[in-house]
């Protein structure tokens, strides 16, 4: 049993701290993946809340088929796909102003280089569809495996491969029309 379904065990016999425990290790996570599917930080934060409340609220059964990580994505991404649907008709907000952290370097320079390569590749996935967002941020920001990746996009392993496949070539294609060295990440 992993430490997230550990937690969620202690909340749903009471503990309140279980589910603060929940919140603090995988809100920015969710709140990232989440911003993948809607594109803007602040809805997926919205979101991610919403995902919270429910799970603290309504206590939906763990089925114990996946990491509890992938089960929480899981209700993350329906509540985002619940979002949109009930959104469609409303204009998307740029993201153009997006906050995203540096890095402690010792070297000014290098700092601003990293936060520039972060927010050309950021804005290099906003141009991608949204499954390849999706499958890319789930594999590589959030390290699920392939089938963990297919259980939250409800998948099968062999199209989150194909899709992976193809999503890096997206974004591939993407960062070389900014003349992006992808080979130096």
């Amino acid at each position: 049993m992993d430490n997230g379904s550990e937690n969620y065990r202690r909340y749903c016999d009471g503990d309140e701290n279980g589910l603060v425990e929940i919140i603090k290790e995988y809100k920015d996570g969710l709140i990232f993946y989440i911003s993948s599917i809607v594109g803007n930080i602040c809805t997926a934060e919205d979101i991610a809340e919403e995902t919270f409340i429910l799970i603290g609220l309504k206590k939906p059964k763990d089925k114990g088929k996946g990491s509890f990580k992938t089960w929480l994505y899981t209700i993350g991404r329906n509540t985002a796909v619940d979002y949109i649907r009930k959104n469609a008709k409303y204009p998307k907000v740029s993201l153009e102003n997006i906050e995203i952290s540096e890095s402690a370097e010792n070297s000014l320079e290098n700092t601003f280089l990293k936060h520039e390569q972060k927010i050309t590749v950021h804005q290099a996935m906003r141009k991608l569809k949204s499954e390849h967002r999706q499958v890319l941020w789930l594999t590589y920001f959030e390290q699920l495996s392939n089938k963990e990746t297919a259980m939250v996009m409800k998948k099968s392993v062999h199209s989150i491969e194909n899709l992976l496949s193809r999503a890096r070539k997206s974004l591939k294609s993407e960062l070389e029309k900014e003349n992006f060295d992808y080979e130096k990440l």
